[in-house]
Formats: structure tokens, C-alpha cells, sequence
């Protein structure tokens, strides 16, 4: 069995490991994939799609938009905000949530840009 995606022969470009290697190894990975991990939840990636939509969503905005209880709404939400991904206040007896900045609102936004792209491919 043969497989077109490996190389044949090993060949490394020494310069380029080291410099790409330097780069990685300055980058704080582990906090990368923490935002990674919590948008990889289908309820989670609902919620922040749908808060790159608006400006800010009420928690049981979020709730009746992905279909869910304000209970488990607003345990995704915590966990978005606690990841730095969303911030909230409060207003009276409603809470809203917000992305907490436009990086992450490109973040998701780009990621379903990207999925749009694959699905034309297939």
C-alpha cells in the first residue's frame, strides 16, 4: 500500500525547521487550543456564531436561538467568558453577552467562510 501524501525520502531544510521551530516554541499553544476546544462544542459554535451576528444576545436570546434551556445557555456562555471568548453585564435582571473582541468575532467568522469553501469542494 502505497500513500501519496507522505514523503518518500527525508529531506530537511535545517534553516527552516530552526526558524519555524524558534517561532513555535515563543507561541503559548496550550491557550490556543483552549479557545479551539471550547468552539469545537456544536452548542458552543452555535452560540458564537450566533453572537458574531449581533452585537449582543441576552441569555435567553441564546437559549431560544440554539435551542436550549437558559440553564445550558448560560453554562456555555460562562464558559466562553471564562476562556476570554465572550464578556457580559448586567442589566436589571438580564444578562447580555457580547464577543469579547472583533478577533474572535473574525475567528468565527472565518471558520464557517472556510467550511463553505470545503462544502463547494466535495
Amino acid at each position: 500500500m502505497t500513500h501519496d501524501d507522505i514523503c518518500e525520502v527525508t529531506c530537511v531544510d535545517e534553516g527552516k525547521v530552526k526558524r519555524v521551530k524558534e517561532s513555535v516554541s515563543q507561541q503559548n499553544t496550550l491557550q490556543v487550543v483552549k479557545i479551539f476546544k471550547a468552539l469545537s462544542d456544536d452548542t458552543r459554535i452555535k452560540i458564537a456564531y450566533a453572537l458574531s451576528e449581533e452585537v449582543e444576545l441576552c441569555v435567553c436570546d441564546v437559549a431560544n436561538i440554539v435551542g436550549s434551556t437558559t440553564a445550558t445557555a448560560s453554562h456555555h456562555l460562562r464558559l466562553l467568558r471564562n476562556l476570554g471568548l465572550a464578556k457580559y453585564r448586567k442589566e436589571g435582571k438580564l444578562v447580555f453577552y457580547s464577543l469579547d473582541d472583533d478577533h474572535v468575532r473574525q475567528l468565527i467568522q472565518i471558520a464557517f467562510t472556510h467550511q463553505k469553501e470545503v462544502e463547494k469542494h466535495e
